[in-house]
């Protein structure tokens, strides 16, 4: 199953802090949130990393309107009845494909995404490109040779920082 990656990082690639975001942006998530679930038919599949799932608050997990999978070999992790456990990236794709997703999202965290950046089926990244560096502890992997960008949106500035959206389409 093809796939897209999302992400936020900063100017020095970083994506988190001690399990979590370093930074807050409003209209960021918002866009998230249309991204992955905007569909036709089926729902949409989202796959992300134990830490990734561990960071999102409780209230908000799972993620609604998506199918949530969540990858992870640790086999004692209890998860809700409607996410599922994928023990590795490939066996994640092809549980989205069994749900018949209409689309599937990369959220992270950074094994993930190592994983993701050079899979065949990787076809996008939705790039939430933050102007300054943060105090991160968790990276992107390094992808410029690899991606063309195809749009990007007018600067955005707020509270938490100044960033622009861009997609970026894998260059075979």
């Amino acid at each position: 199953m093809n796939f897209d990656i999302v992400v936020a990082c900063d100017s020095k690639l970083g994506i988190g802090k001690a399990g979590g975001l370093p930074w807050r942006l409003k209209e960021d998530m918002a866009n998230f949130r249309k991204l992955t679930t905007e569909h036709n038919k089926e729902q949409n599949a989202v796959i992300m990393g134990r830490v990734t799932w561990e960071s999102i608050p409780e209230k908000f997990r799972p993620l609604p309107d998506r199918l949530n999978i969540v990858v992870t070999r640790d086999a004692s992790l209890q998860l809700p009845e409607a996410v599922l456990k994928a023990n590795s990236f490939d066996q994640a794709l092809s549980l989205a494909s069994k749900h018949n997703a209409e689309k599937c999202f990369v959220l992270g965290g950074g094994q993930i995404y190592h994983e993701a950046i050079g899979h065949k089926n990787c076809q996008r990244i939705f790039l939430t490109q933050l102007d300054d560096a943060y105090d991160c502890d968790t990276f992107f992997p390094t992808f410029a040779k690899d991606f063309i960008e195809e749009s990007c949106s007018e600067p955005i500035s707020e509270p938490g920082g100044q960033y622009c959206f861009k997609v970026l389409k894998k260059s075979f």
